[in-house]
């Protein structure tokens, strides 16, 4: 009898390592099938950064304002390109850092953390302090949550815009981000929903999202959004709240939420209608852009009052 019971244990465990070597295997090659497809799609140039999503700068003569942007999770300045032109063409100098581990490669972007990201931003936001004593912040998305820490730690701020901002998350999700290591150890990575995100199907096409995060990622964007949540009532800038209602990430109710928790005296909600959540490039980006010059010329000129 003890020689059955040391076979089925014995059987047992067999059968638990092959089942952990199986999941393994395949955790293994899904790493290996999504590296190879993003790479294939994206292909990086001489700098390791892909092609079309190299940081910029841009500088207007004479500008007496300078702007930082910064784009969104899993994204590139390419999403911020056009307002970054705009701006320029209006007399302002701006700044589009590449956040650490973003337009580079899947692997690249798997090691970054959201610390990381926030360091460099704040780098942008020192770089340009200290070329123009009037400097505004505007952040789409991830950004967003990053440019609402900034200007939650510099009263000095002279605007801060919010475009899309991942603020919050959905609580199925936030469920989720506790088992990551877990998910992340059989799902090295998950598909997103990028269709949704831009409606616009030349845009989409254009972008150059990696489509894919981890489930370690996830939780560092909760993380991130969390942190901006909870530090938006100590914003003092004149503020400019951009919200589309389509929007696939970020409900209304939710930009509802997070715009009356701004602190500052100043500001705007717009909400707009036809565009996902990358509202630059989308249908609705024209007015976005005009939005965005209109608030920051009525911040430089002393004249931008805001709504609340």
């Amino acid at each position: 009898m003890p020689s059955l019971l040391m076979l089925a244990f014995v059987s047992a465990v067999a059968a638990l390592v092959v089942l952990v070597l199986a999941m393994w295997l395949w955790s293994v090659g899904q790493r290996k099938r999504y590296e190879l497809r993003v790479g294939a799609r994206f292909p990086t140039g001489p700098a390791g950064i892909i092609r079309g999503a190299e940081p910029l700068a841009l500088e207007a003569d004479g500008a007496s304002m300078g702007v930082v942007l910064l784009h969104g999770f899993g994204d590139t300045p390419q999403t911020v390109a056009a307002l970054a032109r705009a701006l320029r063409d209006r007399g302002y100098d701006v700044d589009a850092p590449l956040l650490p581990g973003h337009g580079r490669t899947l692997a690249e972007f798997a090691k970054s953390k959201g610390g990381e990201w926030l360091v460099e931003a704040r780098r942008a936001h020192a770089s340009m302090r200290a070329r123009h004593t009037r400097v505004a912040l505007v952040g789409l998305s991830l950004g967003g949550a990053l440019a609402a820490r900034i200007a939650a730690d510099d009263p000095e701020l002279a605007a801060l815009v919010l475009l899309a901002p991942y603020l919050d998350t959905p609580p199925w999700l936030r469920v989720l981000t506790h088992a990551a290591p877990a998910i992340g150890a059989v799902m090295p990575y998950v598909g997103g929903d990028g269709a949704q995100s831009i409606h616009d199907p030349a845009a989409r096409a254009e972008a150059l999202a990696y489509g894919a995060t981890t489930p370690q990622l996830v939780r560092e964007l909760v993380r991130a959004a969390d942190a901006a949540r909870v530090s938006l009532h100590r914003v003092t800038a004149p503020t400019l709240y951009v919200q589309s209602k389509e929007d696939n990430r970020i409900t209304p109710a939710v930009a509802a939420r997070a715009f009356a928790s701004i602190g500052a005296s100043t500001k705007r909600l717009e909400m707009l209608s036809g565009c996902g959540h990358v509202l630059t490039v989308d249908f609705c980006r024209e007015k976005v852009a005009a939005l965005v010059i209109d608030f920051l010329d009525g911040v430089r000129s002393g004249n931008e009052k805001g709504t609340a």
